[in-house]
Formats: structure tokens, C-alpha cells, sequence
């Protein structure tokens, strides 16, 4: 304070009406000297495959941090000669230079600086650190005034109490701006050099210590006269400080500026700058941590490493066969891939690939839009979504594997909430050689349409609803028709419900949502088979393995709770079901013949009406994958039947069999070379016909606490509670677990919001 109060006793009594200014400078110092011991700078985050291997970088400042001994003597000496040649033999703060640069600057004269470095490393840390991400803040942090100065210079002095001169002049080479981004000696020396600190030489150190004093008009890229000019004159400084000799002047003045030609070094600053295979997958990461509460500064700014769960190799092969299924800039058609491994630690993204890369440039087959993971495919996943129509009956006990199904080539069918003026839909199969009946088995191989719809209305449109979100569909059935959240419709739009609706209460009247239309997640319909897979028990699909903060201490990534969303017998004999789709008859099974492919997999293919989009679903090995083909052009159309497909009128339109499905068997002959098949679970005999199969929970996600044990109770199962956090108001049931058929009495878990 000593300094503080030498510094108020020059300036105060000339400066008239500052009074007051004590005070409420003391009290702002004391919060900001706060604030800077307990935020440090921003750090790049560092994101890691599965092996530990990085795929990108994320920050907004790019700092390297140094210490002490990491900085080598030419850059110390260089910063201390230009910027304050007294720093190491006089006290932290210049009163009289403060007092001229503020009354002089008050006048508006030319800007002066009048500051030691010590105070230069707390306006660097305010404007860099603390208030970085506050416009106004930062303005303040460079006010010209004299109440900017004096908060300044009693910063400064606490500071100096404090720290070391080695602290303070290591803190202000680890804070100060180098420009395009780059903050601190660390990143600045392998921007311009490619160098580690501790290498700088004399003309190196000179040139970077140059550069502080205004990074863009001292940029030796865009001005370098300007930049050579700055050097030398800091290389002067060094010999009157008598950091070097003249001689030595002479010999570093003689050299070039010797950065990095023909651009500097800085690594990408987000996904954008992640591999090919990656790009995806680290988006998919970041909005994952987003949404389990991590805020944007932690992870762009915090120095995290974020080791995530994909698979370098597997992720490697499937974005290879995606692009030699589909090339990157085939025009209009891109090849979602997503492939999951569900286990005891829950589900995990193993590869989440497409043809097109992650990027901002369109003419390179880039797109910015999470292809595999958003609700990106506009036209549906066709046949697929008859799983849901099939688990909801089955469920309900109207049907097993065996049961026989009507099913005629063709019939109109009531909407449910129609009227006397309703008109019937007709729906019709794809040819009409399908028998009549069809057993549910055959029918999940060969996917004829009215069998399906015709058990869809069985089942209740609310229950296959509710079934595709209980199996994987969440944020999918959350959304509209049009993939995003419910949201006024546009002016003229000829049906607003498509936009203000999700598609859970949208699609309560359509009865041809079990043929697929509507807009879906390929991760989130990879996530269904790893339902399946997983004996019926559903788990949020993770990217993320583990993260630690730059000391290496985890740090907490919430995720909601696994659940049992159907029976485990009923999973299981679903999935055994759907193993007949690659055998002989099955939609896939040519596919998988000109692949050689005759491991037991469960699977189904989808095709929506005008083949804009198809789809495969297959379990195989332990693993869950989806292959998706749509038209993700300004103008789809039909996608072809050709190699490699293409957009056009008047083709063979593609199938999910004969496009979708080769890119899993490509890919997986690979993943599973050398490995043994494993088989199927079997179906269980209850679930072979119609029977009941005892009560089914009633779901009571979305409801306040009360409500939900109240329905509980009436249905008999009483409630266990367990608060977890959610983007959900406190009190509101979230998840609940197990689901489906249960024995009367058992208890039922529910998941509840917690504050947050």
C-alpha cells in the first residue's frame, strides 16, 4: 500500500475534485486483485482419440505457458531493455510518469504510456484475463484517465507486494499479446519460429519483444520493414542495458527476421482443424460437454485435455469406406456413418464419420452442419422405424415373432383422430408378391409396408411414439418435422404444426410414421441398436472418456443415468428377429452375399418413398451401426442406384439394402477381421406369439415429482428417487428405470432435475 499511498499523496493534491476517487479506487482494486488471483490465463484445450493421441486443439487465446527457466536470457533481457530498463532495481510503479501520461492524455495529447512493467503485466492481465470476454471491461482496462491510472498503479503495488520480479516478469510474458490470437512467449515463439522459449536468440527474442508494443503494425508478415525497424531498435536497448555486447548487436541486426515462411505456425483453434475422420466426432464432444453444464470458457479456455472415446482405427476404416462408398464432393449426397460399442460403462461413440468432412468450405465437400450427429437426415430413415412399431406391439403382447400378420398388397387406412370427413390413406407394399399373412419375423426381413401400419395402429400410435423415444429417439422425437426445435413457423408456411410441434405430438395422427419419414439423428438411431443391443437398456451415447484439468485432476462430466427402457427378453427376441434381414430373402442379404459377410448380425434397412434417403440398422459382434445415404443438396431428388450414387430423375432409385448396407459390410469385414462371430441372443418362447406379458410402467418422464408417484402408485409400483442434474426444472422426472414389463410391486427409479 506503501506505493499506493506515495503515488496519491503526488497526484491528488493536483488534481481538483478527486476527492472522492479513494474509495471507490480501493474497493474496485481489492475486487480486481481478486479476480486475478484466482483466474488464470486462458489455456488451449487439448482433444485426444481413445489412445490418448491428439485430433484437435480448441482456445481463444493460443497460450503456450513458461516458466522461469523455459525463457531463455536473450528474451528476458530483450522485453526488460524495451519496456522497462529499471524493472529489476526500482520499486513497481513510475508516480511521475503516471501523473504526466494521465494529465497529458486528459489535455488530448498524443497517448502516452507512463507505465513500469509490472503495471503494463496488470493492464495486460485485466484486458486479457479478466475481462476478456467483456467489451466494456476492456474499454475501461484502457481508459486514458486518471482513474483507470491510479486503479492500475494500486494494482501494481499489491502485485509487487506479492510476487517476485521473476513471478511478475514470467506472469507478463505469459499474458502479453503477439497478435492473429497468440498470447505469451511460449505460443509467440512457435508462431513465428517454431521454437520452444528456452531457444530464442538474441534477434529472435528482439523481434518478439518488438512486436508487444503494437502486433499489428509491428506484424512481420504484413509490415516487415516495420517489424525489422522495431528489432533493431530493441536490439539497441539490449546493449545500452548492456544485455549484449555490440558486437553481438552487430551480428543479430545482420540477420533476417527469420520467421516461418511462407506462414506462421499456429495450430487450429477448433474442430474445423481436426482430421478428415475427427472433425464430427470432436464436434459431437464439445456440444456433448455443453450440454452436461461445462460452459464455453472452460472448454475453449481452461487447458483441458478431453480424451474422448473414438476408436483411431475403426474410426479410420469407416470414414475411408464412407468415402469410397460416397467421394467427399460428390454432389448432393453425403454417407452419414456412426458406429457404437455398448457395454458395462455405458454406450460409446467408437466413429462418427460421413463422407463429408467438418469444415466451412462447400467446394471441398466441407459442411459445418453435424451430419452423423444432429437431426440432419430431412427425409428419414424409411423402413427402420418399423423396429418401434414392432417392440411397441410386441410389448403390449398383440404380437410375437411367429404371429401371423394380415397383409395385403394394398389397403387405405382411418388416420386415428379422424372423422366422418377424413379420408382414408392408402398404403400399399412395394410388389405384391408378399404372403398373406406374414409372420412379424418375416415381415421385419422383407418390410412390407401394410403389415407394419396395419400393427402400428394396433399398437397405438402414442406407444410406438413413446417406444422410438424410450429406444434412442430422444432429442429426434423432441424435435419438429423439419429437425429442429419447435419454433414459430414462418410467414405463409402450408402447415405450421410441422414447425411449432415435435414430432412426438406432430405424428400422433400420421399414421405413416412407421414408414419412416420423418427427420432422424444417425447417432441417435446407432443408439437404438445399441438399446437392442444392450438387452434393452438404454444409455446416453458418449463421446467422452475422461477430463482433466491442466494439473491432471478430473473434472465431473453429469450425464443423465442409464436405463431399462423394455425388458431384456423383449430386446433380446427383437434382436433375434431381425437377424433374418442379411439371410437369404432379406432385404440386405444380396448386399451382404457380394460382401462375403455371413456373421449373425440383427438388422434393418430403410428406403423413404422417393429414395431421397435410405438406411441400414445393424447389431453385430458386440457393436451398433448406422449407414445412412441421403440427398443433403439444395435440390434432392432420387438418389440413384449407380457407383458411386448420384442425384437424378428418371433412375433406379437407390435402396437401403443396395447403398446403405454395403458401406457397414465394407467397414466391418475390416473391424471384425480375424475375430470369431458371436451369435445372437435368443428369442425368449413367451415372446414367440401373442400373449400378455404382465403390467406395463406407465411413463411418467416430463411430470412433477408428485404426479409421477401418485401414477405410479395407482398402477402399483412404488417410486425410488434419485435427484440428478438436467436442464429440466427441479422437481421434474427426467428418466425413470426399468420401463416396459415389470412385475407388479417393484420398485421404479425415477431420475429427478435437480436445481442447478
Amino acid at each position: 500500500m506503501l506505493a499506493g499511498v506515495l503515488l496519491a499523496g503526488q497526484v491528488l493534491p493536483l488534481a481538483a475534485g478527486l476527492g472522492l476517487l479513494s474509495d471507490r479506487i480501493t474497493t474496485s482494486v481489492s475486487g480486481l486483485s481478486s479476480e486475478m488471483a484466482r483466474m488464470p490465463p486462458p489455456q488451449v484445450t487439448t482433444v485426444t482419440d481413445a489412445t490418448g493421441a491428439p485430433i484437435a486443439t480448441l482456445y481463444d487465446q493460443y497460450r503456450v505457458p513458461a516458466s522461469w527457466q523455459q525463457i531463455s536470457t536473450p528474451m528476458k533481457a530483450a522485453i526488460v531493455s524495451i519496456e522497462d530498463r529499471g524493472f529489476f532495481t526500482e520499486q513497481a510503479l513510475d508516480p511521475r510518469g503516471i501523473l504526466r501520461a494521465a494529465l497529458n492524455n486528459a489535455r488530448g495529447g498524443a497517448r502516452q504510456g507512463g507505465s513500469t512493467l509490472t503495471q503494463q503485466y496488470v493492464k495486460n492481465y485485466l484486458i486479457n484475463v479478466v475481462d476478456r470476454n467483456d467489451k466494456l471491461g476492456q474499454q475501461e482496462d484502457q481508459d486514458p484517465s486518471l482513474v483507470r491510472k491510479l486503479r492500475e498503479a494500486k494494482l501494481a503495488a499489491t502485485v509487487a507486494r506479492r510476487q517476485s520480479k521473476e513471478q511478475i516478469l514470467t506472469g507478463y510474458l505469459n499474458v502479453v499479446s503477439f497478435g492473429n490470437q497468440t498470447y505469451g512467449v511460449g505460443a509467440g515463439a512457435r508462431y513465428y519460429f517454431g521454437l520452444t522459449p528456452d531457444r530464442l536468440n538474441v534477434e529472435q527474442a528482439a523481434l518478439l519483444a518488438g512486436i508487444v508494443d503494437n502486433p499489428n503494425y509491428f506484424n512481420p508478415y504484413r509490415f516487415p520493414q516495420h517489424a525489422l525497424q522495431r528489432r533493431n531498435r530493441v536490439i539497441d536497448t539490449m546493449v545500452a542495458t548492456r544485455s549484449i555486447t555490440p558486437a553481438q548487436a552487430a551480428q543479430a541486426k545482420a540477420q533476417p527476421l527469420g520467421v516461418r515462411l511462407p506462414q506462421p505456425n499456429r495450430p487450429p483453434d477448433s474442430c474445423y482443424g481436426a482430421a478428415p475422420d475427427a472433425g464430427f466426432f470432436c464436434e459431437y464432444a464439445v456440444t456433448y460437454l455443453e450440454r452436461a453444464g461445462l460452459t464455453h470458457d472452460q472448454i475453449f479456455s481452461g487447458g483441458l485435455t478431453i480424451r474422448t472415446t473414438m476408436d483411431p482405427r475403426i474410426s479410420q476404416i469407416a470414414k475411408d469406406t464412407a468415402d469410397r462408398r460416397v467421394p467427399t464432393t460428390q454432389p448432393g449426397v453425403a454417407n452419414p456413418f456412426v458406429i457404437t460399442k455398448p457395454g458395462p460403462a455405458g454406450h460409446q461413440v467408437l466413429a462418427m464419420v460421413s463422407n463429408r468432412d467438418f469444415g466451412t468450405d462447400p467446394s471441398a465437400g466441407q459442411t459445418s452442419y453435424n451430419q452423423p450427429a444432429d437431426v440432419s437426415v430431412p427425409f428419414g430413415a424409411g423402413s427402420v422405424f418399423k423396429i418401434f412399431t414392432a417392440a411397441a406391439a410386441m410389448e403390449q403382447g398383440k404380437v410375437g415373432l411367429d404371429t401371423p400378420m394380415p397383409n395385403p398388397y394394398t389397403q387405405c387406412f382411418m388416420p386415428p383422430n379422424g372423422n366422418q370427413y377424413t379420408h382414408c390413406a392408402p398404403i400399399h407394399n412395394d410388389y405384391p408378391g408378399y404372403p398373406d399373412p406374414i409372420s412379424l419375423r418375416q415381415a421385419l426381413a422383407t418390410s412390407p409396408n401394410v403389415a407394419f401400419t396395419n400393427l402400428e395402429l394396433q399398437a397405438g400410435m402414442p406407444d410406438v411414439l413413446a417406444m422410438a423415444a424410450r429406444l434412442g429417439l430422444r432429442q429426434t422425437m423432441q424435435n419438429n418435422m423439419h429437425g429442429q426445435p419447435p419454433g414459430p413457423a414462418p410467414r405463409g408456411a402450408a402447415n405450421p404444426a410441422t414447425y411449432t410441434q415435435p414430432q412426438s405430438l406432430y405424428n400422433l395422427n400420421n399414421i405413416a410414421f412407421t414408414l419412416g419419414f420423418a427427420p432422424f439423428s444417425p447417432l441417435e438411431l446407432a443408439n437404438v441398436a445399441a438399446t437392442l443391443a444392450d438387452h434393452g437398456r438404454w444409455c446416453p451415447p458418449t463421446p467422452i472418456a475422461s477430463v482433466t484439468d491442466p494439473a491432471g485432476h478430473p473434472v465431473p462430466v453429469p450425464q443423465p443415468p442409464c436405463e431399462q427402457v423394455v425388458a431384456p427378453t423383449l430386446a433380446d427376441s427383437l434382436a433375434q428377429g431381425l437377424g433374418d434381414d442379411v439371410k437369404q430373402g432379406g432385404t440386405s442379404a444380396a448386399a451382404a452375399q457380394a460382401a462375403g459377410w455371413t456373421r449373425p448380425t440383427a438388422a434393418k434397412t430403410g428406403t423413404t418413398q422417393d429414395n431421397e434417403s435410405v438406411a441400414f440398422l445393424a447389431i453385430t459382434d458386440g457393436y451398433a451401426a448406422v449407414s445412412t445415404v441421403y440427398a443433403d443438396g439444395d435440390h434432392p431428388g432420387t438418389i440413384c442406384n449407380t457407383n458411386p450414387p448420384m442425384i437424378s430423375s428418371g433412375c433406379e432409385g437407390a435402396f437401403g439394402g443396395t447403398i446403405a448396407a454395403p458401406t457397414f459390410f465394407d467397414a466391418f469385414n475390416q473391424i471384425l477381421a480375424g475375430q470369431p462371430d458371436q451369435p445372437l441372443p435368443a428369442a425368449d418362447p413367451a415372446y414367440l406369439g401373442a400373449q400378455e406379458h404382465g403390467p406395463i410402467v406407465p411413463s411418467v418422464v416430463g411430470r412433477p415429482t408428485a404426479q409421477a408417484r401418485q401414477a405410479l402408485a395407482q398402477a402399483g409400483f412404488p417410486a425410488q428417487l434419485q435427484t440428478v442434474p438436467a436442464n429440466a426444472p427441479a422437481g421434474t422426472v427426467i428418466g425413470q428405470t426399468p420401463q416396459g414389463t415389470v412385475a407388479r410391486g417393484q420398485p421404479i427409479v425415477l431420475y429427478v432435475s435437480a436445481d442447478r
